[in-house]
């Protein structure tokens, strides 16, 4: 049977996961007490049910045990992940305000922005052993696909996501890892190239050009092949490493792209998102 376990902030996005979800054929709980995890995944195998998706939130009874909890469900051989939803202090605020709903943590003493940076403190456990999801700026169908694509993940294998961004658009929040490539050469400044992107033959042949580019490139790679060893004795899921450039629409979409492939080609679990390619 296979376990998803819908994590994260309140605002980030769970009830859309969950949905999205229920439209892919999983039996959803929404907002399930922590201790009865086990009993209804194994209640619910027994009932034939093969995929089941549950929504854990900071209003769930004992979250600080889910660690522990996740440990024994995948003792009865389910499959099971946590996906959390991470995002941006500003877009939780944006979207409490558009809902007008009470945050459940809130009270007199604290603002919104610090309710949620204190439920950000009191989830941070969970957001390292879960597979990470940024929603600062997703639209609905982008959270869709990214689900999908981690659902589709081996639960024994490391999965990397190689992503490209712009710094003028804000950092990943779910990222591992950050490679700054703003010093390598721009092409936004070459009149025929400006309004191509990184995946574009021009810009590749533009950047072969240029030694520099290829060094970085090199030295990102032999960082992570040094290290992916280690973290996959630590028995991580999954590392996100991210590459961000001024406008994420060349170099950064150019390295991770070009990173992408190299690890695709050793058969590692990998994903790739681009997320300001269109700005």
């Amino acid at each position: 049977m296979e376990v998803i376990i819908i994590s994260g902030l309140s605002g980030s996005g769970k009830s859309i996961a969950l949905n999205a979800l229920e439209d892919n054929n999983f039996y959803c709980i929404d907002n399930l007490p922590v201790p009865l995890l086990s009993n209804i995944s194994q209640h619910l195998n027994h009932e034939h049910q093969d995929k089941i998706a549950i929504s854990v939130d900071i209003r769930s009874i004992d979250i600080e045990k889910l660690p522990l909890v996740i440990k024994e469900i995948e003792s009865l051989s389910f499959k099971t992940k946590l996906i959390y939803l991470e995002s941006s202090t500003e877009s939780i605020v944006r979207r409490f305000g558009e809902t007008r709903r009470r945050h459940p943590l809130a009270n007199e003493k604290l603002s919104l922005s610090e309710t949620i940076e204190k439920e950000r403190s009191m989830l941070a456990p969970l957001a390292e052993i879960g597979y990470k999801i940024d929603t600062s700026s997703m639209s609905v169908n982008a959270l869709k696909i990214a689900l999908s694509e981690l659902i589709e993940l081996k639960e024994d294998h490391l999965a990397l996501l190689f992503s490209s961004f712009g710094y003028k658009f804000g950092i990943p929040l779910d990222a591992d890892f950050i490679f700054d490539v703003r010093c390598l050469p721009n092409p936004h400044y070459e009149t025929n190239l400006k309004n191509l992107t990184g995946l574009d033959k021009p810009v590749a042949e533009f950047f072969h050009s240029y030694n520099e580019v290829n060094k970085m490139y090199q030295d990102i790679n032999h960082f992570l092949n040094e290290w992916l060893d280690a973290f996959k004795k630590d028995q991580r899921h999954s590392l996100h490493i991210a590459i961000g450039c001024t406008g994420g629409k060349h170099r950064s979409v150019y390295i991770a792209n070009k990173l992408f492939t190299n690890f695709n080609n050793q058969k590692s679990q990998v994903i790739i998102r681009h997320r300001d390619i269109n700005h």
